[in-house]
């Protein structure tokens, strides 16, 4: 193992009830399904590395509430070293996540003291990268004051030593290639599902978005195809991964599921193409559970569950 993930992203309260056929207002709807549970993109990939067995540090914000707490609480027992994150006085970011029966989800997002994070670029001191070999960016576009300073941080994090990637997310602003762009020279690896590849690329075909973000600079980007896998390419040749065979019941944080357990089999020393079959894996293991980390298990469980899971 060539060491541990140093993550910062956003860290959020989510409220995921399902399932949600309709929204028709002034009725009332049975669900199956309210739960409680740590997201945030930042939260979800460090969640996912702890689980399989990383080690990881996380920076963040949450707030001095009962769900910051929760929040905290539960990022310390699954492993993930939160000494990192930060305690304000606004509110913890909280989510309402509602699914449907195919497991999409939609987000309504409080940002609440995702707003107060990372307002400068810090320093990759010795104490915070002490055990850590790679820095994971887990959430550019929501977090508003580290749009301005992610070009700045991964630059810092390349020149502490680090192995860098960026998750890009969707952009509620939607500035996309504007903030995106300019940190590309900084990444190592760069992970973007479809829909985003069309905002921030102007296509949706893999093969041709991938092409766009390296030609702003990035090393390796991973291509997050949903039920038909994942596509990486680098040095101007293409992995394929198909996804194995699996019903959805929560989509709600694969994505960041994903790109932990991509980052943890390249740490292990994984080919391009083993990390993403070990992604897929931890994606597939993800959406079968509600909640954005819930499915994820040790190491060990996923690669048995692999010998024996049905490729589509």
């Amino acid at each position: 193992m060539k060491g541990g993930v140093l993550c910062s992203g956003s860290i959020v309260y989510d409220t995921v009830v399902r399932p949600v056929a309709d929204s028709d207002w002034g009725t009332t709807s049975f669900v199956e399904t309210i739960e409680y549970h740590v997201g945030g993109n930042g939260a979800n990939t460090s969640l996912a590395l702890a689980t399989i067995g990383m080690p990881v540090r996380l920076m963040g914000v949450v707030g001095k509430d009962p769900q910051g707490e929760f929040a905290l609480e539960t990022l310390r027992r699954a492993g993930v070293d939160a000494s990192p994150v930060a305690a304000v006085d606004t509110p913890t970011a909280a989510s309402i996540v509602i699914v449907n029966q195919a497991g999409d989800r939609k987000f309504l997002h409080r940002v609440g003291a995702s707003a107060c994070a990372f307002a400068a670029p810090f320093d990759f001191s010795p104490e915070l990268i002490a055990g850590m070999s790679h820095y994971h960016l887990a959430s550019l576009f929501v977090l508003p004051k580290m749009r301005a300073h992610g070009p700045e941080i991964l630059r810092r994090a390349r020149a502490a030593g680090l192995s860098t990637s960026l998750d890009t997310n969707w952009d509620p602003q939607g500035l996309w290639i504007k903030d995106l762009g300019p940190c590309m020279e900084h990444v190592d690896f760069v992970f973007i599902n479809e829909d985003e590849a069309r905002m921030t690329t102007g296509s949706s075909d893999p093969a041709v978005a991938a092409e766009r973000l390296i030609a702003h600079g990035a090393r390796t980007a991973v291509m997050k195809l949903g039920p038909r896998g994942c596509a990486i390419y680098h040095d101007e040749r293409e992995y394929r991964c198909p996804a194995f065979d699996v019903e959805a019941k929560d989509t709600t944080g694969a994505g960041d599921c994903f790109a932990g357990g991509f980052l943890a089999a390249m740490l292990r020393g994984a080919s391009l193409h083993e990390a993403g079959r070990f992604a897929n894996a931890v994606g597939a293991l993800a959406v079968q559970r509600v909640g954005g980390n819930a499915g994820v298990p040790p190491f060990d469980e996923i690669q048995e569950w692999m010998r024996s899971a049905r490729m589509r």
